[in-house]
């Protein structure tokens, strides 16, 4: 059997260290420890930009080594079509304008037909409703692949 092609927006990566919420973060280090080898794990340049913006030059660099670390393999072809489906999704108010990297880490996990997109986001990404309004867009837009969007807690109780 394949393994299933995983999408991890950034909350995943700063959930790692996030010691303000320590149930999440030791998920989110059982996951990486234990169950990130069962899936084709990738990041995008729309990561590595937002950690990039990150402020504290600690946190920061923490990240980074956390993506070597892990072996995160990073798919660096945005384009233009990813881009205008982000746009869409945010002019359909599926996805706040100010949030759009968050929208185009969904445009990304479509274009390139990711199986999960992972995510700690439950506002705006990992949450039932965003998963239906995504998909009936998707499937209209010509992309009949469905995209599931959920949390690392749903993948780690999945062996």
């Amino acid at each position: 059997m394949r393994k299933l092609k995983i999408y991890l927006d950034t909350s995943v990566i700063n959930f790692l260290f996030a010691d303000d919420a320590p149930d999440y973060m030791k998920a989110t280090i059982d996951f990486f420890d234990n169950y990130l080898g069962d899936f084709d794990a990738y990041i995008s340049d729309v990561v590595l930009s937002e950690i990039k913006r990150t402020q504290d030059a600690e946190k920061k660099e923490l990240l980074l080594s956390a993506i070597k670390r892990y072996n995160l393999q990073v798919y660096s072809d945005l384009n233009e079509e990813i881009e205008t489906m982000a746009i869409e999704y945010t002019n359909l108010g599926i996805i706040p304008m100010k949030k759009f990297d968050d929208a185009m880490h969904i445009a990304f996990s479509t274009y390139y037909e990711f199986d999960i997109l992972l995510s700690w986001n439950f506002k705006h990404l990992s949450n039932i409703k965003k998963q239906r309004e995504v998909n009936v867009v998707n499937i209209k837009n010509g992309y009949s692949k469905p995209l599931v969007l959920i949390n690392p807690l749903e993948v780690i109780y999945e062996k």
